[in-house]
């Protein structure tokens, strides 16, 4: 390793100690119980078996989903998928392959063995990951690169950083020109622009419901914490004048069931309005109706009139993936702090953008309103050629 990259381990490794203490009580949370003792402590987390396989690097749940187009490009299902978040690694699970939650930066030179080619979605900046695989013979490829709006500046601050994490990698697949001239700016070569790789998902449903007679159905879909009471308020003022409304919230995250059904709770007894909880009913029976299953967004979405997309009414999540509302023909309304799914939202149209204190006004809108649509796709077959020639 260089100079700068043992002092970098060594600082990492300070850090690791800094954190010791919160490391350990998080990992007594139901969220990180699994993830942080196998990403901090190598707990049930050893190295990857197979030594010539094709190494997919990304952080959570919408990245995992996304992998699925490009791995069914290739003949073999000889593939390795390193993680981040326990959504992610889940995800991953469902697919032919070795699962593993990628260690925190101090094990690696530990943890990596040689390998062909290491493929890193998005954002998943990892100077030691860069470093190291490479240094153990992976030609290390960016796909699906971005950089948000919101990080540009705090990245460019730190270009001399960046540039040396980037001069390890053989190939960026930028998401837009935008994100192009980002990375030229980082000191990065061989760029190419190709769109985001999560149009070429498949988009389907793995159940189908009936949607009760004359009802107008709405869902707020991948909620977060302030999301779903600024959507409980707009949906109590709306049915007054809709009174053939149903509410149907399915939170982005699942151990917030609890706390979000109690809140929906508030609002009915507060409103007289009748809740169910979609687990004990798997119907559309009440005005409110809290979704407490993993996987069912889909199957909601495709007998939904409206969907609201949640983490873009906050500044700090950046936004979900609006593909899958607009391919069931859902009239959309979202935030305006989608930053981490701008490059998609460009292919949706007929998609309202609002405050929260809004949404009521938008709900009304919907009925003078077209069904979102997508028209774009995208061609994965140049990152396949250039994937296969890494591999030989």
């Amino acid at each position: 390793m260089s100079l700068f990259s043992v002092f970098y381990f060594f600082l990492s490794a300070v850090l690791f100690l800094i954190a010791l203490p919160l490391l350990i009580l998080l990992s007594f949370k139901k969220k990180y119980r699994e993830s942080i003792p196998a990403r901090f402590f190598l707990f049930k987390n050893p190295p990857f078996k197979n030594s010539d396989a094709l190494w997919f690097h990304v952080c959570s749940l919408g990245e995992a989903r996304a992998l699925k187009p490009i791995l069914q490009e290739f003949d073999t299902e000889n593939f390795l998928i390193s993680t981040i978040t326990h959504t992610g690694n889940t995800e991953a699970k469902k697919y032919k392959a070795e699962v593993r939650y990628l260690p925190y930066e101090m094990y690696l030179p530990f943890w990596i063995k040689p390998q062909k080619v290491l493929v890193v979605l998005e954002a998943e900046f990892w100077y030691l990951l860069f470093r190291i695989a490479s240094a153990r013979g992976a030609k290390v490829i960016l796909l699906n690169a971005r950089i948000s709006d919101k990080s540009v500046d705090k990245y460019l601050k730190f270009v001399w950083f960046y540039k040396k994490m980037l001069e390890k990698v053989e190939i960026i697949y930028a998401q837009s020109e935008v994100d192009k001239n980002r990375f030229i700016a980082l000191g990065a070569k061989n760029i190419e622009v190709i769109g985001n790789i999560k149009l070429a998902g498949e988009i389907k449903k793995t159940k189908s419901y009936i949607k009760p007679a004359d009802v107008e159905l709405i869902v707020a879909g991948s909620t977060h914490p302030q999301e779903e009471e600024a959507v409980l308020k707009a949906f109590v003022a709306y049915k007054k004048v809709t009174p053939n409304a149903k509410l149907v919230i399915v939170p982005r995250h699942p151990e917030r069931f609890v706390s979000v059904y109690e809140l929906m709770q508030k609002y009915a007894d507060e409103s007289a309005l009748s809740i169910e909880k979609f687990s004990h009913t798997q119907a559309f029976e009440s005005d409110l109706i809290l979704v407490d299953m993993m996987g069912e967004l889909n199957n909601i979405y495709a007998i939904s009139d409206v969907a609201i997309l949640g983490g873009a009414f906050r500044e700090d999540v950046g936004g979900h993936n609006p593909l899958e509302p607009a391919y069931f023909g859902c009239k959309i309304i979202t935030g305006k702090h989608f930053f981490h799914q701008k490059e998609l939202f460009k292919y949706v149209h007929h998609v309202q953008y609002v405050e929260p204190d809004a949404i009521e006004q938008a709900l009304e809108k919907t009925k003078e309103l077209p069904p979102s649509m997508v028209e774009e796709t995208i061609n994965l077959e140049p990152v396949v050629q250039k994937i296969n020639e890494f591999m030989r």
